[in-house]
Order: structure tokens, then sequence, then C-alpha cells
């Protein structure tokens, strides 16, 4: 008699069927952290618009007045690895919200100040806090929980909101600066980042496990117990990571980064201008195009992330941004012409390209506590580009010229390339240092 072969039982799995046809919910929460990203980076967009200005009402220096930007800078990457292991204690929606109504109270602030001191509290301390909670280590976090497949593209995409906001809020800002003074203007930022509050509370979720799913491209997992101790956590993190060598040669580089972006070209590009001739709108435009570029780029150094090696891209990205900076003060001009408009739209394209290759490399080496270290590796970022944003003001004020910052600028680029090698050579050995 044949027998037949028994029917196996079925399979138990702990992932919800997929619904054939449906985009996942992934997508959606990356879009909410786009437009809250893109809401929160307005007060990115004033500092550089308001040295001149204030200058001219208080008569503050430009040293005093950088001094309050690199405030803000420091503390936006000092709180960064915080923030990225408060939202594992409390929740991704509950930290940006609250984040972004400090931002812009502090902005709000400003308006009744008198003292340069009330500046370095409301604009550097308190919107430093607030924005060193909404930075790229919350599109590290997003993209981590969020994202198995497709990594390296969202986080080119989210970091790209940061520019697109700029695209948004520069030309706006720097006509009301002109037109109306500088108040309306820090008006508009505050209310930027309460408009987006609601989006966050509404829309974002912590964990795909909120909502039954999987994250995108790979296997469901339960909603892990919320992390204790999240500045104990941070400091352990950093502690661990201090003692292998990626760690000091991403964050060297990372600094550069900074020191040659947000530090240099962000805060001092406009002024710069101005000190050639150029009106501050045509200045300012020249920075908004910047932000159409780094969308580009940033988007593109996503898709390369996923293709090629991080090192290599990296190693790049620094050596064309250096070359370009030796260029700039050539330049400067009254006008807009040719040659600047090339200069701009090449700088655009690496203004963030180094993004998504570091923090795939902080993923490739410190795997869970990826978001964290990268927190810190900000941090060195915002340290740079707190340092530049200082003197910066001080070489204007010293030099009567920002040309001796420009090659400084690029000397460091070229030394970010250099170590960005030596990652590359050492690979994944993680020896200490």
């Amino acid at each position: 008699m044949t027998q037949t072969a028994p029917t196996p039982a079925p399979t138990l799995t702990t992932t919800p069927p997929a619904t054939p046809g449906r985009i996942h919910r992934a997508w959606f929460v990356a879009a909410v952290a786009f437009v809250t990203i893109i809401g929160a980076a307005a007060f990115a967009s004033l500092p550089g618009l308001l040295i001149e200005p204030l200058h001219e009402e208080f008569d503050w220096s430009r040293g005093t007045i950088g001094f309050a930007v690199s405030v803000n800078l420091a503390l936006y990457g000092l709180t960064a690895p915080f923030a990225a292991a408060l939202m594992d204690r409390f929740g991704i929606r509950k930290v940006v919200a609250l984040a972004l109504l400090v931002i812009s109270g502090g902005t709000v602030a400003t308006l009744w100040m008198t003292e340069s001191w009330q500046l370095v509290l409301f604009w550097g301390v308190l919107v430093g806090l607030g924005s060193g909670s909404m930075a790229l280590a919350f599109a590290a976090t997003v993209t981590n929980r969020w994202f198995t497949a497709r990594r390296g593209l969202v986080t080119g995409i989210l970091t790209a909101a940061g520019a697109s906001g700029q695209l948004i809020f520069l030309p706006l800002l720097s006509w009301l600066v002109e037109h109306h003074g500088w108040r309306p203007a820090a008006v508009t930022v505050s209310l930027a980042a309460l408009l987006v509050v609601p989006f966050v509370c509404l829309l974002l979720r912590d964990h795909p496990a909120d909502v039954g799913l999987a994250p995108y491209g790979g296997a469901y997992a339960e909603k892990p117990a919320p992390a204790t101790g999240a500045a104990r956590r941070a400091v352990t993190v950093l502690s661990k990571a201090a003692r292998t060598g990626p760690f000091w040669l991403l964050a060297g580089t990372f600094a550069i980064c900074g020191a040659s972006t947000n530090g240099l070209v962000k805060t001092h590009f406009v002024p710069a201008a101005h000190d050639h001739g150029m009106p501050v709108t045509a200045a300012a435009g020249l920075l908004a195009v910047v932000g159409v570029f780094d969308v580009v780029g940033t988007i593109a150094s996503g898709w390369f992330t996923d293709r090629f090696a991080a090192r290599r891209l990296l190693a790049v990205y620094y050596a064309l941004r250096g070359i370009s900076l030796l260029f700039l003060p050539v330049l400067l001009a009254p006008a807009v012409h040719p040659p600047m408009v090339f200069f701009i739209v090449f700088y655009g394209l690496d203004w963030v390209a180094t993004v998504p290759p570091t923090i795939a490399l902080c993923r490739e080496h410190y795997g869970e506590d990826s978001a964290i270290v990268f927190g810190w590796v900000l941090a060195s970022h915002q340290v740079g580009a707190a340092a530049v944003a200082f003197l910066g003001g001080l070489a204007r004020d010293a030099f009567g010229s920002y040309d001796p910052v420009w090659y400084a600028s690029g000397a460091l680029c070229a030394m970010a390339a250099l170590m960005a090698m030596v990652i590359r050579r050492r690979g994944n050995d993680q020896l200490a240092v």
C-alpha cells in the first residue's frame, strides 16, 4: 500500500502579512521626517544674514556675533548624541516636538534682546540645544529603525531636507532682513519651527512595531523596551568608540566638514560677498542655489553609498571641496558672473554629500550603537563649525578680509581627504589608538 507523506505543519512567524500593492509605511515616516527637517532648517538659514544687521544696530563686533553662532553650532553637535539616546528612552516624537518648541521660543526671545549675552543665551544656548535634538542623529535614528534596504538612499534624502529648507527660507529671510529688518525674519523662523510640531505629534511613529510592520526590506521585530539611563548610555558608547581608530578618523574628517560648510560658508559667505560689493539678497540667493544642488548631490551620494566604498567617496568629496575653496577668493565680486555660478553648483553638489558615507561607516563599525556614535561624530562636526564661525569673524576684524580663512579651509579639506584614505586602509580591524 502506498503511503502518503504527511503534510508539514505550517511554519509560525511573527512577521505580519504584507499587503500587496501598498506603499510601505516607512516611506510615509521618511516623508514626515523630511518635512520636519525642512521646517526646522529655517533657523539654520538665519545666522549668516544676522551678522551685518546686528553689527549695525548694536555695534557688536563680528567676533562677538560669531561667538554666539559658535555656541549655537557647538551645542547643536554636543546635544546630538544625548538626543539620540533620549529618542531610545522616550521616543522620537516627544524629543523632536520638544526640540521644535525650544527652537521657536529661543528665536522669538531675541526680539527683546539689548545685550550681546542675550544673543548668546537665546540664539546660542536655547536654539543650539533645540537644534541639536533635530540634528542628523534624528535622520540616522529614523533610517536605522524603519529601513533595512535603501538606507543609503533614505539617509541622502533626509540629509537633503536641510538643504531644501535652506532653498525655501534663504531668499525669503534675506528679503525680510533687507527690507524690514532682522526681527520679522526671526519671527518667521520661530513660526516655521512651531508649525511643524503638529506634523510630528500626529504623523510620526517611533518604531515599525507600533503599527505592526517590519522595517522596509527587513524582518519583523518587536519594539525594544525603552532604554534607561540615556546620558549614561551616550557616554558609555563614546567611551567604547573612542578606543577605536575609525572613530577618531571619522570625527576628524567630520570636524573639517563642519568647519568648511556650516562654520565658514553658511555663516560667512554672505558678509564676505557683501564686502566685495555684492547685495545681501544676491549673496543669499547664491546660497539658496547651493541648497538646490545640495539636494541633488546628497541624494546621489546616498545612492553611491549603497554601491561604492564609503571611504573612497569621502576622500573624493573632501579633495574636491578643498580645491573649490582655494578658488573662491578670486571669484568674489560685486556682481554674479559665470565662474561664481560654476563654484556654487560645484560646491553645492559636495555640501553635505559626506553625510551618507559617514553614517554608513558608523553603521559598519558600530552596529546598533551607530546612531549614538554618529551623534558624537556630528558633535565634532559642529565643534569644527563653531571654531571657524568664531575664528572667521575674528579674522575679518583683524585682517579686514576673509581670504586667509578660505585658504586655510581648503588646506584642511586636503587633510580630511588623506584621513579618509587611512580609514580605507584600516578596513574593519578596529585597532585601538
